[in-house]
């Protein structure tokens, strides 16, 4: 029996067609970079900041393996963010070098492209990635219902401290990127998780091919090796570590191919009828 095949399948000049080549200089030509932004964020916190169209932003991990929780947002308005359900069903559940981050509707378009990933984990015997999409972020309200406890070290918690300066508030808070992260689902369709692969010095990182304001979370959970669920939990401050955070820019000759994107063209009509009006007998009765 043949494997099946994915349903959407990326063809020179789609816009999920990711120019190899170039996205390739992008992320190898390390010796054109100057460094913008170092930002370290500690264990257990979130932050916030700006990439600008056409920068590199790289994650990393200084001291070993720590899940990061990432949103994205259009920087001039934020009502177009990531999607993490479109972009897991037009690449995988689980992102990796050339993956790019889509945005919500109406807009659809890319928001960033993945240009290296050292973890480089593949898909395990058990069907697990690393980087993952399949779930979300932890909240404080998962653990109210599940504990019937007031929790506020969670990423959904972190995420929503970092973005207040910048206008947003906890409603603006989306499913996200679970970097790090291993996970699969079970042969009935549950959701599991591993302990993250990740060592000191790993790291992920994306262009912005517009304007962001992104925001992460270190993990409360630290790096999933001790469960918080379950006859074996525990305590998992131990496992907890920082991020650090670097924004690049390019020299100007490896830009010289790439321009930044566009929201997709559809006009949004919807097959409506503009304006739409009630007769005016209609109107009467």
């Amino acid at each position: 029996m043949s494997e099946p095949r994915p349903l959407y399948e990326a063809k020179p000049g789609m816009a999920l067609y990711v120019d190899r080549t170039l996205y390739s200089q992008l992320g190898e030509r390390v010796d054109l970079r100057k460094r913008l932004k170092h930002i370290v964020v500690p264990p257990r916190t979130g932050r916030a900041w700006k990439v600008r169209a056409g920068e590199i932003c790289r994650v990393s991990l200084p001291e070993g393996p720590q899940v990061a929780d990432l949103d994205l947002w259009n920087l001039h308005n934020p009502r177009e963010h990531f999607w993490s359900g479109r972009t897991k069903q037009l690449h995988s559940a689980h992102m990796t070098r050339f993956d790019r981050f889509w945005s919500c509707l109406p807009f659809l378009r890319p928001l960033a492209t993945v240009v290296n990933e050292t973890v480089q984990y593949g898909i395990d015997p058990d069907g697990a990635g690393c980087h993952d999409l399949l779930g979300t972020r932890c909240d404080p309200y998962v653990h109210q219902l599940l504990n019937g406890e007031s929790f506020d070290l969670c990423c959904h918690s972190n995420l929503t401290r970092a973005v207040i300066a910048y206008g947003l508030t906890e409603y603006d808070i989306h499913d996200n990127l679970n970097m790090f992260q291993v996970t699969g689902l079970t042969r009935d369709g549950r959701y599991f998780a591993k302990p993250s692969p990740a060592k000191k010095g790993d790291y992920f990182e994306f262009i912005a091919e517009t304007d962001l304001l992104c925001a992460i979370s270190a993990c409360p959970h630290g790096d999933l090796s001790v469960p918080m669920w379950g006859p074996n939990a525990g305590d998992p401050a131990k496992t907890c570590r920082p991020l650090a955070i670097e924004v690049y820019q390019l020299a100007p000759e490896l830009l010289e191919n790439w321009s930044p994107s566009h929201a997709v063209g559809y006009a949004g009509v919807h097959g409506l009828q503009y304006p739409e009006r009630i007769p005016q007998q209609e109107e009467r009765a």
